[in-house]
């Protein structure tokens, strides 16, 4: 095959896969390719190393890259990863606790309520305009109230 890959050593191939595997990755979210990338690369190695013939390293790397997937799952399992911040996307719950000022009156359960520099729905105990309140939980964007003790 001219200007093919038939003097591409296979050792090359599965280092080159175990990279696009590891880039792959960073890209893909779940932790799963990393482990199939760290299976090609020690095939990769194994076939540097020793002379062995092309199916027998599509069995190792099949071999490997199970043996890997589910030793890595266990172990995430096992130690889950904690977040830096595990309300980072939930500005409801993130509120919890804090004061607000009526800004709409609560009447019939609802109103609205100025927390920062925003307006937010509010539902509680009717309040009349200017009254400090707890944010006790939150429905979506609507934010449950209770008085300040």
């Amino acid at each position: 095959m001219i200007g093919g890959l038939d003097g591409l050593e296979p050792h090359y191939a599965w280092l080159a896969i175990g990279l696009i595997l590891a880039a792959a990755e960073m890209a893909v979210p779940g932790v799963f390719l990393i482990w199939m990338a760290g299976a090609a690369l020690i095939v990769g190695f194994v076939t540097w190393l020793l002379p062995i013939g092309v199916p027998l390293q599509v069995v190792l790397f099949a071999l490997l890259a199970i043996i890997a997937v589910f030793t890595g799952k266990r172990y995430l399992k096992d130690n889950p990863v904690e977040p830096a911040d595990p309300m980072m996307n939930d500005r409801g719950a993130r509120v919890v606790g804090e004061i607000v000022i009526v800004t709409q009156a609560i009447e019939g359960g609802s109103g609205k309520v100025k927390l920062g520099d925003s307006e937010w729905l509010a539902k509680g105990a009717d309040a009349a305009v200017g009254t400090r309140l707890r944010i006790a939980a939150h429905d979506g964007v609507v934010l449950l109230v209770e008085p300040v003790s």
